[in-house]
């Protein structure tokens, strides 16, 4: 059942919307160019669906946040975005002071405006809930210069912020295409699954693995989860395999008594559901090298699952009819160590059951072998999918369900 508008429930023509896209792209250190546009692209559909119904676009997005070295103004960012629109986009380095406000009042119907980063404003990442971000000053300065609110930031549909959820109560508040996408794709991996339904977890976080694998086996959602990546490595020390001081060295500050027992007891609670690595990639001599299992401790850092372990996973993944992916299986920017991810990934697409992919990092790698476009679905969240395995709501998409509801 449809509990949140989307863009054909209004008509925008000659009306002011405030479209809140997650365009955080990743920097060079050196220069603080743009690497990757692929978020920029990815809102180009709902940009031109707004000028195509000829609405007054003002646009807002973060870049990193304040205090970190990739925190910057959004200029290159309204560069990429006219380029992959071949259409004129305004900029100003200002939020909601005076220089935003006469620029939105200047808007004319069909013409595109991004303000500065939202995130130089203190109060967007104040901790509050929607109520509270509701009354903050931005949506005060901004709410009565505009007729309607779009969300399509579901990288960061997670984040309860100002400008992600303040506006949904202050005027009527749609989806835009990605993010009704997003949400439509992801319900069909996690609440209607073809069976069997296989979880790859990796990436270099391990903490809240426990808590997700909890949820997707508890609630149903997979028949299996495989670890790979750090999750793996963290538990098969868990396990009690001595994965060696540089492995353990890697996953510092997660490594807690308390994330240790909670993967013991997801292992025991499961059992044989959870699916660990049985050998680990390592660089020796300048080369890549399998190490089962029982031959740990090695004084290398494992970088990789190994070719044993990338066996095993494969049969799994090509018999199951739906599969999902968030983390990479290794350092894969190292040559000769994105092997893991490549093939899990190979396996995911020959399986030709639905796959589905998510995460910066897992986004990445897909790039860098050319599978992107091979997948069922490729998931622009990060954090935004990391809440939904947990089975936590997302404070935008409550955000829009209250607008639908009293807006």
């Amino acid at each position: 059942m449809k509990d949140f508008h989307t863009l054909e429930d209004f008509n925008f023509k000659d009306k002011t919307v405030l479209l809140r896209v997650d365009i955080n792209c990743p920097l060079d250190k050196a220069t603080l160019k743009i690497i990757n546009d692929s978020r920029i692209r990815r809102v180009i559909p709902t940009v031109r669906e707004l000028i195509g119904k000829q609405a007054k676009l003002v646009i807002l997005a973060h870049q990193s946040r304040k205090g970190k070295w990739d925190f910057t103004s959004l200029e290159q960012h309204s560069e990429r975005l006219a380029k992959h629109l071949n259409y004129p986009v305004k900029y100003v380095d200002d939020v909601m002071g005076e220089e935003a406000k006469k620029a939105i009042r200047e808007l004319k119907s069909g013409e595109v405006l991004l303000l500065g980063n939202v995130r130089s404003i203190d109060s967007e990442t104040a901790k509050l809930d929607m109520f509270g971000h509701a009354e903050a000053e931005l949506v005060e300065a901004l709410a009565p210069l505009i007729d309607y609110y779009v969300c399509d930031a579901f990288g960061a549909a997670h984040r309860s912020q100002c400008s992600l959820v303040g506006f949904s109560l202050k005027v009527p508040s749609a989806s835009g295409r990605l993010m009704a996408k997003e949400l439509y794709a992801l319900s069909a991996v996690f609440d209607e699954p073809r069976r069997p339904s296989v979880f790859i977890l990796g990436g270099a976080k391990f903490g809240d693995a426990s808590g997700m694998i909890d949820h997707v086996l508890g609630s149903g959602m997979a028949d299996s989860v495989i670890l790979v990546g750090l999750a793996g490595n963290a538990f098969l020390l868990a396990r009690g395999v001595d994965i060696g001081e540089a492995s353990k060295a890697v996953l510092q500050e997660e490594l807690t008594p308390e994330n240790l027992q909670a993967a013991k007891d997801i292992m025991a609670k499961y059992g044989q559901r959870v699916l660990l690595p049985v050998d680990v990639a390592v660089e020796r001599d300048g080369k890549r090298v399998s190490v089962n299992i029982g031959d740990l401790p090695s004084a290398e850092p494992a970088l990789d699952i190994g070719d044993a372990s990338i066996e095993k996973f494969c049969k799994v993944i090509m018999a199951s009819r739906t599969s999902f992916m968030s983390g990479p299986a290794g350092m894969y920017e190292k040559e000769g160590f994105g092997k893991g991810t490549y093939e899990l990934m190979g396996a995911m697409i020959e399986s030709r059951g639905q796959s589905v992919i998510g995460g910066g990092h897992t986004v990445g790698a897909a790039d860098k072998f050319d599978f992107s476009d091979r997948f069922s679905y490729v998931s622009t969240g990060g954090g935004a999918l990391e809440t939904f395995l947990l089975g936590e709501p997302l404070p935008v998409v409550e955000a829009l369900r209250y607008s639908y509801k009293n807006l």
